[in-house]
């Protein structure tokens, strides 16, 4: 995910580190008055989350911004432990005989904030309701497997039904989920947030509902004041493994980006921070002490071409591994970014199922075959192109970097394209109005290579923002969906990996490593298996 992350109780996607962050608000006394420590409830922990992009809907929600507080009110079947195993929360158990007819138990007592019964019924309509092509939710794409899901989500043309014929309730705590055809880790995606429930009072005005959420998880919704603050009160009568051990969350936005919120964390101001810019990475684990945080993570950056631009409409694979090429992530990585980053060998990043050695020198620093790959290729039209970014995020320094290793060791014209935040960013990927190419960036949302591959690069995914369409892909990918094991699944996208270099849908630069850190005033601060800081865990001193 560029930034919908799947909700994880023990050590979670995306978009990512660095800069999947809209943060905002930052510096003055005023912000300090309104959003500082001493507006925090006692007992409550803040932490730097910017301004999400959407509003709180579960399927709406695919960026890291509005995912830590989606993660925060609802929670859905099941999720991952640090090792990527399933770890069951809202389901008691997701089980199949041939991964193609799925039933799901659910655990008894489960309710909603309100009071409302967490049952079969409120999984299948919310189901529904997220697929429903009426309803423009980012992530219907996810629930594209199920039998039906064209009936209500068409390429055009209004839906012919409003539920999926593969959805039955069988009682109130149980359900069946039969798929188009078997999908032998589809239980692995259920542990993406965007499968959430939604209580009833959802559907009497889903927008009002968006900017007050009701959902089913560790905390409740209290307020959000836009661009400034979202706050979470811990639930008492939330019953999974993730219970809140502190009183609450302050989600707080910083519009000087991640350099105010770390100056905010080392005057007290903020708990935690999830990522530490460039400029303090050199001296952070000096200021804070046992309170720097460095941990590797499921997740990659990378280079997204725009197909549809006319820089990069057409144009020959060749070129684009000529770039790749071009850029030095030994020294980038090393310098720019304080060996905080581990350059990129494959388009999945270490910790997933089929991450793998593509045995390809496309990633190797070579500027001799860079310019001869490029020549081969036709060039870059213009000899110039752009690489849009979020400039709140702390990426201006790493692609002054790439760019001026392009520029230097090709003769290719490269400059940044900077947007003022995330959502716009953001905004700008979704309205098909990048010029060249943009930072992409994605944390697993579940811990298999398909994750890496079908959801950003297959025709029909909501998160190729690049618009890369290949049919042959798109046919190995649907091929190895229906594999007959989660073995074969895995080995039939390694398959498709290898296929991926001869075509380049994006270029590969880096895996990500979170380096945050927390001040001295809150204890049991982790990281989970996506990235993400176990906020529901950390307790006050």
């Amino acid at each position: 995910m560029r930034g919908a992350k799947s909700a994880k109780w023990v050590a979670i996607a995306t978009a990512v580190a660095l800069g999947a962050t809209a943060c905002g608000g930052g510096g003055g006394d005023d912000d300090k008055k309104d959003n500082g420590g001493a507006g925090k409830p006692a007992g409550y922990v803040s932490i730097d989350v910017g301004e999400p992009q959407k509003p709180l809907i579960p399927a709406d929600t695919n960026e890291s911004n509005g995912s830590y507080v989606i993660q925060s009110l609802f929670t859905q079947l099941l999720d991952f432990d640090a090792d990527g195993n399933i770890v069951y929360t809202n389901a008691e158990s997701v089980e199949t005989k041939d991964s193609k007819t799925w039933t799901v138990k659910l655990k008894k007592g489960w309710k909603f904030h309100n009071g409302e019964d967490v049952t079969a019924k409120s999984y299948v309509d919310s189901w529904n309701w997220y697929a429903n092509i009426k309803n423009n939710q980012q992530n219907s794409f996810w629930f594209q497997d199920i039998k039906g899901y064209a009936d209500v989500h068409p390429e055009k043309g209004d839906p012919k039904a409003d539920t999926m014929s593969g959805l039955k309730v069988v009682d109130d705590h149980t359900f069946t989920i039969e798929l188009k055809a078997a999908v032998p880790y589809f239980n692995y995606k259920l542990g993406y947030a965007t499968f959430a429930p939604l209580p009833k009072v959802f559907y009497d005005d889903p927008k009002a509902f968006g900017q007050k959420p009701i959902g089913n998880g560790p905390y409740t919704f209290e307020k959000w004041t836009h661009k400034k603050l979202i706050q979470v009160k811990a639930w008492k009568d939330y019953q999974g493994p993730n219970k809140a051990a502190n009183g609450g969350i302050q989600f707080k936005h910083y519009a000087g980006g991640v350099e105010a919120a770390y100056k905010d964390l080392r005057s007290g101001n903020l708990d935690m921070i999830r990522q530490v810019g460039p400029t303090d990475l050199p001296n952070y684990k000096q200021d804070l002490g046992d309170g720097a945080i460095e941990q590797p993570y499921a997740a990659i950056q990378t280079l997204t071409p725009a197909f549809y631009s006319k820089t990069f409409k057409d144009i020959d694979p060749k070129v684009l591994q000529g770039l790749s090429m071009a850029i030095d992530r030994d020294t980038i990585t090393k310098t720019v970014l304080n060996n905080t980053r581990t350059p990129a060998e494959s388009f999945t990043p270490p910790g997933v199922k089929g991450n793998q050695d593509l045995d390809t020198d496309v990633f190797t620093f070579n500027p001799k075959k860079a310019k001869q790959l490029i020549e081969e290729g036709g060039g870059v039209p213009g000899n110039k192109f752009t690489v849009q970014y979020n400039a709140d995020g702390g990426h201006k320094e790493w692609v002054t970097a790439v760019c001026e290793s392009i520029r230097k060791n090709t003769g290719v014209e490269c400059v940044g394209d900077a947007k003022p935040d995330f959502a716009t960013d953001l905004e700008a990927r979704d309205n098909d109005q990048v010029k060249g190419m943009y930072r992409g960036g994605w944390v697993a949302d579940y811990p298999v290579n398909a994750n890496f591959m079908k959801e950003l690069y297959h025709s029909t995914a909501e998160a190729n923002n690049g618009r890369f369409s290949n049919k042959e892909i798109d046919e190995a990918m649907n091929k190895a969906d229906n594999a007959k094991s989660l073995d074969e699944s895995v080995k039939a996208f390694q398959e498709v990996e290898k296929k991926l270099v001869e075509h380049m849908p994006a270029i590969p630069l880096w895996y990500y490593r979170i380096n945050g850190g927390h001040s001295q005033d809150v204890d049991n601060v982790k990281v989970d298996f996506h990235g993400d800081l176990e906020v529901w865990a950390v307790t006050t001193k």
